[in-house]
C-alpha cells in the first residue's frame, strides 16, 4: 500500500495541476505599442498602445548575450535552472522574514515577476502563493527565453514607459542590441526603483547606483576588468526623447491595417524616404507664394514592387494646409494621366498604330465638345503626336471608337476603386479627368509600363510568409508587351509641351518616360515617370480643393518629379526598354498612317503588332469623275458617256473641312455635284453638331445655334424647323433661331438630298 501511495501521490498531484491549469488558464496577452521599421530595421515610427503606454516589443534576437548576462546576474542567476520557483531563495526569504518580523525579502524569480507584471496584486503571502502557482503554469507553456523576453518587455521605467526597448529608445535613442554595458546596467537597476531613479532627472544619483552594481559584477568576475573599467568611466547621457515619427502617413496606414502586430517591417528605404521628404518640403515651400501648399510623392522599386518612399504631404505637422491628409490615397481628378492606357488599349485592339492620323479640330461628340489645354487646334496629327502633346480631342475620338465601357473594364482590372464605384455614370469625359483616382493607383498603373504590361501588387511590408511570397509574385497581364513598348517610346520624347520651361536643353533632365496631367479648374497637377528601376508618382495642389491659375502638371509637378529622379537614379546604368518580339516595322502612308495605296507617294516606317494591328488601305484620296474643266462632278448614276475625266481629290472628314473653312485654310475642294442628277444618296448626310439630339433647352429670350458638318463636295445645306424650311446657307455658316416651345424637330439637308433629323425640347424660363 505504501508503494502504491507513493506512486499515486505524484500522479494525483500532476493531474490536479493539469486540471487547475485547464480550469484557470493563464492569459498572456500584453498590449504592445506598434513599431514601424524601415526595410533595414531602422525605427521609423512608434505609437502608444491602447493603454497610452510605451511598451515596445523586444524580439529574441535583440536580447544580446551582454544584456542577458547582466539582467540574470542582477535579478535571477539561477533562472535557467529552476522551474519558476527557486526553493532555496524562498526558504531563505521565509526564514529572514520570520526572524525579523517583517517582510525584507521577496525571493521572486524572473518568472514570478512576469506573473506579477501581467496580473498585479497586493503584496501579501496569499498573493505570493498565487504567483508561484502561476509561475509554474508559465514555465509549463513557455520556454525560458520566451519568459525572459516577456520580462524585458514588461519591466517598468516610470511614467508610462515599460520594457527595456521602450526605455532604450526613449532615453538613449537607440535599440537594445547596441547598448553598452554601462547603459544596460543603468536600465537593469531602474525597474526596482522607478520613482527614485528617474532617468534624465537624477542622472548623477543613477550613476552612483549603476557603478555600485558594476563593481559587484567586477567582484563576481562576470566581465573582463577592462570592460568594467570602461563602463565605470562612461558618462550617463540619458534624457527623455520624442518617439520616432518618420513616414507618418504610411506608419498610420500600416498600424490601422496590422492592428495586432507589434513590429511592422515596412519596405521603405530610409535614404530614399528622407530624400523624398526633403525635396517635397523644400519644393512646396517655394510654391507657397503661388498659393500652392501641398504635394505627395510615392516611389516604387520596379524590380521588387516595394514602395521605397511614401510622402503623403509636404508637412505632416502643418494643420492649416491639411498636412495629415494622405495625398497618396486621396481621390482626385486625374486630368490627362489616363491617356497612355487609352492608347495602349487602342494599340492592342488593332484600332491604330503610332503613325495613324487623327483630326485635332473642334468636334461635337453627342453634346460633349472638348478643348485642348492651350485652346488651340492642330488639324491632322499622328497618334504619337497626340499622346506626346496630350491633345484632348483626339483622345476623346479614340475613346469614342473604343467605347468608355472598354476602358472602364481595364481600369477595374487595374483595381481603380473609385472608378468601380462610379462606373455606371462615367462617359467620354473620363479620359480628360472626369473620374476619381488616387496617386497610388496611377503610379501602380504606370509601373505596368515598366513591366511589359504586367500589373503587379504593391508591397508595403517585408513579410516572409509563404502566402505573402505567392502574392508578391502574382501579376496580371493588363496590356501587351508590344503596346507597352510603343507607349514607352512615345512618353520618352522630350520635344513636347509638358517639358518644364527651366529643364529645356539642360543636363538635369533624367532619362525617363513620363506623363503629366492637370485637372479641370487647375486643382490637381500630376506627373508620373518611370524607367527600368523606379516609378515615381507626384501630385501637387491644395487639399482644400482650391484651384490656382498657375497650377499645371508640366511646370508645377514635373520639376519635382525630375528632382526626385535625379536624386534617386541619375545616369542609371540599367538599360532601356527593348522592342517586344511581335513588334515589326512596316511602311505606311504619311497622310493617314494606313497601309499605302497606289496613290500614296509619301511613305514612312511605322510599328505594327503582328496579327493585331489593322491592315486597312489608305483612303486619304478618292477618285472623282468631273468634267474636263473641273467645274462639276458626277456620280455613277449621272456619269455621261463621254466628256469626263477621273481625278484624285482629298477625302476629308466633315469636321476637318469645317475647321479648314472656319480658319480659311486652303484645301482642294471637290467640284459641285451635277445639278441635273436626281439620285438621292444614303451615306454622307450632314452631321448636326448643334443643338444636341434629345436635349432639353431652357430659353429666356435667347436664340439657339444651328450648326452642322458636311461632306467635301457639299456647297449648300437647308435647315427645317418642324418640317418647314427655315433658311438655306453654306455648311460652315452657323445660324441662330428662336425655336417654338415644346417638342421641336430640326432637319438639315444638303444639296445632294441627304438629310439628318434630330429632336429637342424647348422650355420657357419663368
Amino acid at each position: 500500500m505504501t508503494k502504491k501511495r507513493f506512486f499515486w501521490l505524484p500522479v494525483g498531484f500532476f493531474i490536479a495541476l493539469l486540471l487547475t491549469d485547464l480550469a484557470f488558464p493563464f492569459r498572456v496577452n500584453p498590449r504592445y505599442s506598434t513599431l514601424v521599421t524601415a526595410s533595414d530595421g531602422t525605427v521609423l515610427h512608434a505609437f502608444l498602445n491602447e493603454e497610452d503606454k510605451w511598451r515596445l516589443y523586444t524580439e529574441l534576437d535583440e536580447i544580446t548575450p551582454l544584456l542577458r548576462q547582466t539582467i540574470l546576474q542582477k535579478e535571477d542567476r539561477y533562472f535557467y535552472y529552476h522551474f519558476g520557483i527557486n526553493p532555496v531563495s524562498v526558504g531563505r526569504a521565509l526564514a529572514k522574514n520570520l526572524t525579523t518580523g517583517r517582510r525584507t525579502s521577496g525571493a521572486s524569480t524572473i518568472t514570478m515577476q512576469v506573473v506579477r507584471l501581467l496580473e498585479p496584486r497586493k503584496r501579501t503571502y496569499g498573493s505570493k502563493i498565487v504567483e508561484m502557482l502561476r509561475a509554474l503554469q508559465l514555465e509549463a507553456h513557455y520556454s525560458k527565453d520566451e519568459i525572459l523576453q516577456l520580462y524585458l518587455n514588461l519591466i517598468p521605467y516610470g511614467s508610462n514607459v515599460e520594457g527595456i526597448k521602450s526605455a532604450s529608445m526613449l532615453y538613449f535613442g537607440k535599440l537594445p542590441q547596441v547598448l553598452s554595458l554601462a547603459e544596460i546596467t543603468t536600465l537593469t537597476i531602474i525597474p526596482n526603483r522607478p520613482s527614485s531613479l528617474r532617468l534624465g532627472r537624477k542622472n548623477p544619483y543613477i550613476v552612483q547606483e549603476r557603478n555600485k552594481w558594476l563593481q559587484r559584477f567586477a567582484k563576481t568576475g562576470l566581465f573582463e576588468p577592462q570592460v568594467i573599467e570602461d563602463a565605470l568611466r562612461e558618462p550617463l547621457r540619458a534624457e527623455r526623447r520624442e518617439a520616432p515619427k518618420l513616414a507618418p502617413h504610411l506608419a498610420i496606414r500600416l498600424r490601422k491595417h496590422y492592428a495586432t502586430t507589434p513590429i511592422i517591417r515596412s519596405t521603405l528605404v530610409p535614404t530614399r524616404q528622407t530624400q523624398a521628404e526633403q525635396l517635397t518640403r523644400n519644393y512646396v515651400n517655394r510654391l507657397r507664394s503661388m498659393n500652392i501648399h501641398n504635394a505627395a510623392v510615392v516611389v516604387i522599386n520596379n524590380e521588387t514592387m516595394n514602395v521605397e518612399a511614401y510622402v503623403g504631404s509636404a508637412d505632416f505637422t502643418n494643420p492649416y494646409d491639411g498636412g495629415q491628409v494622405d495625398g497618396i490615397r486621396a481621390v482626385r481628378s486625374p486630368g490627362s494621366t489616363l491617356k497612355p492606357l487609352l492608347y495602349a488599349v487602342a494599340f492592342d485592339k488593332g484600332l491604330m498604330t503610332p503613325k495613324t492620323t487623327l483630326n485635332d479640330v473642334p468636334t461635337n461628340f453627342g453634346g460633349f465638345e472638348p478643348e485642348n489645354f492651350d485652346r488651340r487646334f492642330n488639324g491632322k496629327v499622328t497618334v504619337e503626336f497626340a499622346l506626346a502633346n496630350s491633345l484632348n480631342i483626339p483622345a476623346v475620338k479614340v475613346l469614342t471608337d473604343l467605347t468608355p465601357g472598354v476602358l472602364i473594364e481595364y481600369l477595374k482590372k487595374a483595381d481603380f476603386q473609385t472608378v468601380k464605384k462610379q462606373s455606371a455614370g462615367l462617359g467620354l469625359s473620363m479620359i480628360l479627368g472626369g473620374c476619381g483616382v488616387t496617386l497610388e493607383e496611377l503610379t501602380r498603373l504606370f509601373a505596368t509600363f515598366a513591366h511589359e504590361g504586367q500589373l503587379k501588387e504593391l508591397h508595403y511590408t517585408t513579410s516572409k510568409s509563404l502566402a505573402s511570397e505567392v502574392a508578391r509574385a502574382k501579376s496580371t497581364s493588363l496590356i501587351s508587351p508590344e503596346a507597352t513598348y510603343l507607349i514607352n517610346s512615345i512618353l520618352t520624347q522630350v520635344t513636347r509641351p509638358d517639358l518644364p520651361n527651366n529643364f529645356d536643353n539642360t543636363y538635369h533632365l533624367p532619362r525617363i518616360a513620363w506623363k503629366t496631367g492637370t485637372s479641370y479648374g487647375k486643382k490637381d497637377a500630376w506627373s508620373i515617370g518611370y524607367n527600368r528601376r523606379f516609378t515615381v508618382g507626384v501630385w501637387v495642389g491644395n487639399f482644400s480643393g482650391v484651384g490656382v491659375p498657375e497650377l499645371n502638371g508640366a511646370n508645377i509637378a514635373t520639376p519635382l518629379l525630375f528632382d526626385i529622379f535625379n536624386a534617386l537614379d541619375y545616369n542609371s546604368p540599367t538599360g532601356w526598354f527593348k522592342p517586344a518580339p511581335d513588334l515589326n516595322r512596316r511602311k505606311v502612308c504619311a497622310e493617314s498612317g494606313d497601309v499605302p495605296s497606289e496613290f500614296c507617294t509619301h511613305q514612312l516606317l511605322d510599328y505594327a503588332i503582328m496579327g493585331v494591328s489593322h491592315t486597312r488601305k489608305c483612303q486619304h484620296l478618292k477618285w472623282v469623275f468631273t468634267d474636263p474643266t473641273g467645274q462639276r462632278s458626277y456620280c455613277t448614276e449621272c456619269l455621261p458617256d463621254t466628256g469626263y475625266v477621273k481625278k484624285l481629290y482629298p477625302n476629308l472628314a466633315p469636321e476637318l473641312i469645317a475647321y479648314y473653312e472656319l480658319n480659311r485654310v486652303p484645301y482642294v475642294k471637290i467640284p459641285p455635284h451635277n445639278p441635273a442628277c436626281t439620285r438621292v444618296l444614303e451615306v454622307g448626310a450632314p452631321i448636326i453638331t448643334s443643338p444636341n439630339d434629345g436635349s432639353e433647352y431652357f430659353l429666356e429670350g435667347q436664340q439657339l445655334q444651328l450648326a452642322c458638318q458636311a461632306a467635301n463636295d457639299v456647297k449648300e445645306v437647308y435647315w427645317y424647323l418642324n418640317d418647314r424650311l427655315y433658311q438655306k446657307t453654306s455648311p460652315q455658316m452657323p445660324l441662330f433661331v428662336t425655336p417654338p416651345l415644346g417638342n421641336v424637330k430640326i432637319s438639315c439637308s444638303d444639296d445632294k438630298g441627304r438629310n439628318t433629323d434630330i429632336r429637342i425640347k424647348v422650355i420657357a424660363v419663368n
